[in-house]
């Protein structure tokens, strides 16, 4: 079962099979959700990456040099899809990776945040300045 927070939702995606909807207005600056999973170490991380990336899938998170963060054993956050304009960005603090509101995001809008991987995998976010890849 997913971890969620109140005020997020898990629906339908146009972007890319389920994405974070929010139930109500988001304020820019909020801190919205944490992305949480299993702590690995950066070699088992890259590991990991290389098998969920060949599925599609793209849930290892670096959280330093040394630590990465699986999502795929976490919660909600992990279902955040990418967009060349994002409305959320991440930040790491104290060995932990934040989601916060990069602007306000109103009630129902689809949560999205740049994966920063460039250039590896087809991009659908829609975006009027889509780059076309992640």
């Amino acid at each position: 079962m997913l971890r969620t927070a109140p005020e997020l939702l898990v629906a339908k995606s146009k972007i890319h099979g389920k994405g974070v909807f929010a139930r109500t207005a988001i304020r820019k600056g909020t801190r919205i959700v944490e992305y949480d999973g299993e702590r690995i170490s950066r070699k088992e991380g890259l590991r990991r990456d290389r098998l969920q990336q060949a599925k599609g899938k793209f849930y290892v998170f670096a959280i330093d040099q040394n630590w990465c963060v699986d999502g795929s054993t976490g919660g909600i956050a992990r279902l955040i899809n990418h967009s060349c304009e994002p409305n959320c960005e991440y930040r790491r603090v104290r060995g932990r990776i934040w989601i916060y509101a990069h602007r306000n995001i109103k009630k129902g809008e689809e949560l999205t945040y740049d994966y920063d991987i460039r250039g590896k995998f087809p991009c659908r976010c829609g975006a009027k300045a889509c780059r076309g890849t992640i």
